[in-house]
């Protein structure tokens, strides 16, 4: 043993070691070096596009502001005023194309309508939308309609035709003029540029691949409702996840630390490998040690937990069938719902996974006192089936749809017990961005009742993260109030309460929290706002602080009910309304869906608006369901779930449908209360629930539906519906029974014209269910 080796002190060579040392770290650093080069002309391509975008933007509004213009101007002509005045509705039509050369189309109809609305569908709805737009502006509308076969640019106005009255003047003009500022600009590299109307692209430049996330960079084209939605593709980390700056401070370094080690020929220490025994006195820097003096860019910090899950339960242990549902699965906790049962829950949801080729899945849940112990054995089961699995916590249910889409996983699952009492529980669920419903979620029950579970040879990872400020900033910086207005927000001391205040105050709200920490066992009442009476404490608080409105929310976040400054209830249909009459303003002629629980006058209002609308059965994945099939831009139920697939994800999300609600109510000059009495209205009734035998709702209405199919029927009049129970549709009101997905409950509901007309249907549905129900206080 040498002396220096005796002595424990450093021992140094000066073999080959150094410049092959010195070469890695010059490879070291051309790699750091160029990672940087590259997000430098990545982040240059982006600042690019936006220079084009507002190009166009700019463009785009100085074409529209110039047919609008042009507009105005013919209408004041000579010529046409005097035909128009004389009630002349083609030597209007005639004087205005003369007058604009290349105008496609004039046509001059009466304000209402009624050569439009004798066939919608054949007129076009989104003709049909420009038109009642610019009745009701009374001011030149321009919008990209359908007409002639094609995408086409429409104009319209409301005029006086004389002694046939108020009119409105359509013009049809080529798509060119208002798309042709598009042919002189080029777009950047990989960069995507569209011109939209609602969710349609009007036309698009660049890389479609970036077309779903081109919203964070859109521009509103005026008040046209058009806007140019912008994309860059994601700038990629370099080493490490550094940054452009970072990763040339790392570049220099290396260079640095290679040129000392040639120039020192030898001369800089070394470490040799040593034994175990002298690692303990060399105190030298190393490589990565080095590397760390360099600034790093911030990450998020995650908690990775890499254990083994606990010992696997056994398949096929008994699980009650009837927790199964129609749309999620939900039991009484401790009787149905054990965290056994949760495992083997996750372990049938992981099989499907798998079979599916996926892997990721989010995880959160309610408030609700069983939530931990139930999550954590969810989880067991997922990552006992090889899925990586990664926990928001405690968080609402549309948050955790939200973490599925922002977290790229496409899959998750709600651990909600919804609106249902404090003992239950239950699983919401999504695999590859489709809500399971019907034999999908009896698909689960078999795989476990059979022992069809997948097992994998390691168990899948896990990790946690915080989702909530990513979910209200994703919001607020869509959706922010013109004024602010005051608002109470009771969340039933459901998880909701953990995010309504900071949401609404995100978006400029200035909001009163009523019953907002979060409290399983739901001391105050119970958390549904479709029951009238748990609203009670909310119209008082509205009443007390003199707020604009009250808003409240179920135990899961994912439904909404409003009452006004005055304590009126505003039903979900009657939301449903507005709702739809604020999208079709940027969609024309989009599809609205609506379960069989709201009001007949939805449909006309639809129409009005220029929408389609379509009524199917209720259930909140069954919604999600046909908004997929028929790519609908906008659903609800009166239970108060709202699908917004504008500017959203489409699914229901009572919290995101308060934000729009206020956005709304916020741009006009009325009062809030003001705005949602000028919705159409009628004599109603609110949901009301019949308590029957468990196992027996669907066998009732099967029997009622049987008893009002048969000649001379007292429903011989109604146009009946019997696509989710039995909707009588008469010439003044209609009436429903169906079956709850949910619990051991018949639902009934009515409307009507007036009183009477509203007790007279009621008495046709209790004569024929109380044969049904002998002995059963009915309410009806």
């Amino acid at each position: 043993m040498s002396k220096a080796k005796a002595e424990g002190r450093p021992q140094w060579t000066t073999g080959r070691s150094v410049p092959l040392l010195a070469v890695l770290l010059v490879l070291l650093a051309v790699w750091f070096g160029w990672s940087g080069v590259r997000q430098w002309r990545q982040a240059a391509v982006g600042a690019e596009l936006e220079q084009s975008r507002d190009r166009v933007v700019e463009g785009l509004q100085t074409a529209l502001t110039g047919q609008l213009g042009k507009l105005a101007t013919l209408l004041k002509t000579e010529r046409v005023a005097t035909a128009l005045a004389s009630g002349n509705a083609q030597g209007a039509a005639v004087a205005i194309r003369e007058g604009w050369p290349g105008v496609e189309d004039v046509q001059i109809l009466t304000a209402d309508l009624d050569v439009a609305y004798a066939d919608p569908k054949a007129f076009g709805y989104s003709r049909l939308a420009l038109l009642e737009a610019a009745i009701a502006d009374n001011a030149p509308v321009a919008r990209v309609v359908r007409d002639a076969g094609g995408q086409r640019l429409g104009l319209a106005a409301a005029v006086d035709l004389g002694p046939q009255g108020a009119a409105v003047v359509y013009i049809r003009q080529p798509l060119l003029r208002l798309t042709g500022v598009f042919d002189k600009v080029a777009v950047p590299g990989d960069g995507y540029l569209a011109l939209r109307q609602g969710s349609h692209n009007v036309v698009e430049q660049g890389s479609r691949g970036l077309s779903g996330g081109a919203e964070a960079l859109a521009r509103p084209i005026g008040r046209s409702g058009l806007r140019l939605s912008a994309a860059v593709p994601d700038i990629e980390p370099g080493p490490l996840g550094l940054g452009a700056i970072p990763s040339a401070i790392v570049a220099v370094l290396l260079l640095l630390i290679a040129v000392l080690l040639v120039l020192g020929k030898g001369r800089v220490p070394l470490p040799r490998r040593r034994g175990a025994a002298e690692s303990a006195t060399d105190t030298g820097p190393t490589l990565s040690e080095s590397l760390a003096q360099a600034p790093l860019a911030a990450a998020a910090v995650e908690r990775v937990d890499e254990a083994t899950p606990p010992p696997p339960t056994v398949p096929g242990e008994a699980v009650a069938a009837e927790i199964f549902r129609a749309y999620d699965i939900r039991g009484v906790v401790g009787r149905e719902l054990t965290p056994k049962v949760a495992a083997l829950i996750g372990q049938a949801i992981g099989s499907v996974l798998q079979v599916q080729g996926l892997r990721d899945i989010v995880v959160g849940r309610d408030g609700r006192l069983s939530g931990p112990e139930l999550t954590a054995g969810l989880i067991e089961g997922l990552r006992r089936a090889g899925c990586n699995v990664t926990d928001i916590g405690l968080a609402p249910t549309p948050v955790v749809y939200f973490a599925s889409y922002h977290l790229r996983a496409g899959s998750c699952v709600a651990v909600t017990g919804s609106h249902n009492p404090p003992d239950y529980n239950g699983f919401k669920i999504v695999v590859g961005g489709e809500t399971l419903s019907g034999d999908a979620i009896t698909e689960l029950y078999h795989r476990i009742r059979d022992g069809q579970l997948h097992v994998a040879s390691e168990p899948g990872s896990f990790q946690t993260r915080e989702v909530n400020a990513d979910y209200i900033q994703r919001i607020a910086d869509d959706v922010q109030l013109d004024r602010p207005l005051k608002v109470v927000a009771d969340a039933g001391n459901g998880v909701a309460g953990e995010l309504a205040q900071p949401l609404l105050e995100a978006i400029g709200a200035e909001v009163i929290p009523l019953y907002c920490d979060v409290d399983g066992t739901f001391p105050n009442h119970h958390p549904d706002p479709s029951d009238p009476d748990n609203l009670e404490d909310l119209i008082q608080t509205v009443k007390r602080f003199d707020a604009d409105l009250g808003l409240a929310f179920d135990g899961d976040g994912d439904r909404l009910g409003v009452v006004t400054r005055e304590g009126k209830i505003i039903y979900a249909d009657r939301l449903l309304m507005l709702f739809a009459a604020d999208v079709l303003m940027r969609n024309p002629g989009a599809l609205v869906i609506y379960d069989v629980k709201c009001s007949g006058k939805l449909s006309d209002y639809v129409l009005r608006n220029g929408g389609s609308p379509l009524m199917w059965k209720t259930g909140h994945s069954l919604m999600k369901a046909k908004m997929r099939e028929t790519d609908a831009e906008l659903a609800g139920e009166m239970s108060g779930h709202f699908f917004f697939k504008e500017r959203w994800f489409g699914f229901d999300d009572g919290l995101y449908a308060a934000a729009r609600l206020l956005e709304i109510l916020a741009q006009r000059e009325e009062t809030p209360s003001e705005v949602l009495d000028e919705l159409p209205d009628s004599v109603s009734t609110p949901e009301l629930k019949v308590p029957v035998d468990a196992g027996t709702p669907h066998a009732l209405v099967s029997l009622f539906v049987s008893s009002v199919q048969v000649e001379d029927s007292p429903f011989a009049g109604a146009r009946l519906s019997t696509i989710d129970g039995l909707r009588a549709d008469f010439p003044d009101g209609w009436g429903l029974v169906r079956a709850s997905n949910t619990t051991p409950v018949l639902v009934l509901r009515f409307e009507a014209d007036d009183e009477a007309a509203l007790e007279r249907i009621k008495a046709l549905f209790r004569a024929q269910l109380q044969p049904l129900l002998p002995g059963v206080a009915l309410g009806v």
